[in-house]
């Protein structure tokens, strides 16, 4: 390929990134048909891209399939309908993870149909995953509640481990919501009631799920909701270790698209995680769309972790003030300003919603304060100007240019402060907690530069020397002593920087 081409593939490349599927490959037919080589280079490229991030989507155990294919190619072969495994006899294969396959098939000692879920060949002999999915089971089975799949026995048969649970008849909240068919709000409710429950159930028995997503969500032929899969479960209690220690040190289990910040980056997770994950899940299925939802995989886990959520109402879904309020603080950024557990979530789809809060009065004086402290920052550096001008020496000379820049950057954060509360409110909290101390820091230099320009005229005129100390020292004290009590009186609402 020749260096024209080479260019030339760069440059479509990246002209069809921009693009969204399939319109960026319709596109490139025409922009490249001209030179086939360059076509498929480009071609070639787009399809690496688009599978970069693909585990992003899926959980380590989905991946595990793909990611060892080859390695275990012909070792995990199924069971044909009619084979006997114990009690249990096979009637066909439901589908298969990388813990292994999971089949539907008849209980001959209790009479009674069972989905059993066989661990990989390949994994047997791994003492780490045969624990893992002891534990799925021991947890799984000490949780009773109509909302999530019972467990009924851990099997070891001919050296393989099998778990037997409750069958469900029916469809995955992942069906449901590529069906294209949106719920009414009373659905919507209903379901948000249904899956809480079922999950405090399990936050009120110390055990964490970890992957909540909509495959792990069953709807069965009775429109009752199953939460599947604690295979990743984590049990906290106090009076016992974690139940982690199946998991690989410094590892990332579940679905990144459904995981909290905190889980993502690899920090210790509870409850708060699953809560995160209820938010992403209620809010995809009252609008068919991720809150987090980008061009590729790599961005949506960006956006998990410092995206803003557009509320519900802008994709047109009618959820109600009550669905809507919940399922925006499940979606917090921060564990501590989400809801403590899945407890409190169903406690609070069980209530009534309260009325968003009106601005608070005391906003006007907290805008009147930005004011004033910009104002004595403009004063500061006239005064700094005038004694430079009265007393020309490299001493004045500096302080007047420190002077400038400290005030230029607190100017500026002020202002942005200033802008984002009255044109993007949501990001307020946010802002407000990142500037709090870079201004802090700028004003605290202002006075200290201040005073230093006081004592270098103090002899000339105490006035001005007076003047200046007062200019340098309001800004410093405003933000130390003043500021905060104005901004909590402004926004009784915002913790986000607590």
């Amino acid at each position: 390929m020749t260096p024209d081409q080479q260019q030339r593939v760069r440059d479509l490349f990246e002209a069809a990134l921009d693009r969204e599927e399939p319109g960026a490959r319709q596109w490139l037919e025409q922009a490249a048909a001209d030179d086939p080589a360059v076509r498929d280079e480009v071609l070639s490229l787009l399809d690496h891209h688009s599978r970069a991030g693909k585990f992003l989507v899926q959980s380590v155990d989905q991946a595990l399939p793909e990611l060892f294919s080859d390695l275990i190619a012909g070792e995990d072969e199924a069971f044909a309908p009619g084979t006997t495994i114990g009690t249990y006899t096979i009637e066909r294969e439901l589908g298969r993870g990388g813990m292994g396959r999971v089949y539907l098939a008849s209980d001959s000692r209790l009479g009674r149909r069972v989905a059993l879920k066989a661990l990989a060949p390949h994994l047997v002999s791994d003492p780490r995953q045969r624990e893992r999915l002891k534990r799925e089971a021991q947890v799984a089975a000490g949780l009773t509640h109509p909302g999530i799949c019972t467990v009924y026995a851990l099997e070891e048969i001919d050296g393989s481990l099998y778990i037997a649970t409750e069958f469900v008849d029916g469809r995955t909240l992942r069906d449901e919501i590529q069906s294209g068919r949106r719920p009414s709000p009373p659905e919507l409710l209903r379901t948000a009631r249904e899956l809480s429950a079922a999950l405090a159930a399990a936050h009120a028995a110390s055990v964490v799920h970890r992957d909540l997503k909509p495959e792990n969500v069953m709807r069965a032929a009775d429109g009752r909701l199953k939460i599947l899969d604690f295979g990743l479960a984590r049990v906290d209690r106090p009076d016992r270790a974690p139940a982690s220690f199946v998991s690989v040190p410094g590892a990332v289990f579940g679905t990144p698209a459904y995981m909290a910040p905190e889980q993502i980056n690899g920090e210790p997770v509870d409850a708060r995680a699953d809560v995160f994950a209820l938010g992403v899940l209620l809010y995809e299925y009252a609008s068919g769309a991720h809150p987090f939802d980008a061009p590729n995989p790599l961005a949506m886990a960006a956006r998990v972790l410092n995206g803003d959520v557009a509320p519900l109402s802008s994709r047109g879904v009618k959820a109600g003030a009550l669905i809507d309020q919940v399922v925006a603080r499940c979606l917090r950024k921060a564990p501590a300003d989400r809801y403590p557990s899945a407890i409190e979530v169903a406690d609070a789809f069980g209530r009534e919603p309260t009325p968003p809060p009106s601005p608070s009065r005391h906003r006007t004086w907290w805008r009147i304060h930005q004011v004033v402290i910009l104002a004595l920052y403009i004063g500061g550096v006239t005064t700094a100007w005038l004694i430079k001008s009265s007393v020309e020496t490299p001493v004045t000379l500096g302080l007047f240019l420190a002077l400038s820049a400290a005030s230029t950057l607190g100017c500026v954060l002020r202002g942005h402060l200033m802008f984002t509360e009255r044109v993007k409110p949501r990001r307020f909290a946010r802002e407000r907690h990142n500037t709090g101390k870079p201004l802090l820091g700028v004003d605290l230099t202002i006075a200290v530069l201040m005073l230093g320009a006081a004592f270098a005229i103090a002899g000339r005129s105490a006035v001005a020397a007076a003047v200046t100390i007062g200019l340098g020292l309001g800004p410093g004290i405003a933000t130390l002593f003043l500021e905060p009590s104005t901004t909590d009186e402004a926004f009784p609402d915002d913790h986000a920087g607590d």
